[in-house]
């Protein structure tokens, strides 16, 4: 599970580029009764999503008008510069430099040697979401990828995870944490039927899947699959928002 203890390596940031912040905010308001916030008037648009007073991602303009518009997964470092030189050595590739966000931390734009891309947050004033786990709040995160193998060798050297591979049936799921049951936030996934890009896919738990997906088409995202159930993981479907933004919701099997 994610969580609040800010571990380097783990997931402390979401946000997501869009053409329209206004039909983003009111598509995610109106899935998962988030609320916005306005970051300022430096900040070039970008706003905060927040469920019951506390932060739990951003949203903002698409910076470059060629960008599809994409939720990004930031993970935490101590050091964005050293960070993003490891990502260059592993060969990745350094979309957008270490750089300054006013007092809140430091940032850089990555992407994995697959083309995958993601982000990483040093904390300053902001040392990240305030809120994960529950109802309406990032769960989880997931790399789908054409290339196991590269993403295996790749994101533990530059992000210093643990990898634990899970037998599904069909497929092998690896499962990445900071070295403990306990500390896992995501998983490698191999493409599905289809799928050809690399990227990193989001979860939102939810209080249920099925009323979830039962919104969405009324406020004009589409369902990409399920509702399906996995036994010992949850009841989950994946989602395209108003402007093609990918990412899924799981109502989790609680332990028993």
């Amino acid at each position: 599970m994610l969580s609040l203890d800010y571990t380097p390596g783990t997931p402390r940031w979401i946000d997501l580029g869009s053409p329209d912040t206004a039909a983003t905010a009111a598509f995610y308001t109106g899935l998962f009764g988030w609320t916005t916030e306005d970051a300022g008037p430096d900040t070039g648009g970008y706003g905060f999503f927040n469920l019951d007073g506390k932060m739990l991602g951003g949203f903002g303009p698409l910076m470059d008008p060629n960008a599809s518009p994409a939720w990004t997964i930031y993970f935490g470092t101590d050091n964005a510069e050293a960070t993003a030189k490891s990502v260059e050595q592993a060969g990745g590739t350094v979309r957008a430099p270490a750089m300054d966000v006013m007092e809140f931390g430091r940032m850089a734009q990555l992407s994995d040697a697959q083309g995958g891309e993601f982000a990483v947050w040093q904390p300053k004033a902001n040392p990240g979401f305030h809120v994960v786990n529950v109802p309406g709040a990032l769960a989880w995160a997931e790399l789908h990828t054409s290339d196991i193998a590269a993403a295996r060798a790749f994101y533990p050297s530059v992000l210093g995870w643990s990898l634990n591979d899970q037998d599904m049936g069909e497929f092998t799921y690896t499962i990445a944490s900071m070295g403990t049951e306990e500390s896992a936030f995501g998983g490698l996934m191999p493409h599905m039927p289809g799928e050809t890009a690399t990227y990193w896919l989001p979860y939102f738990e939810v209080a249920d899947c099925d009323a979830t997906v039962a919104k969405v088409a009324g406020l004009g995202g589409t369902v990409i699959m399920g509702p399906d159930t996995l036994a010992g993981v949850g009841r989950m479907a994946a989602i395209k928002d108003v402007h093609g933004s990918v990412f899924s919701v799981i109502t989790s099997e609680m332990p028993s």
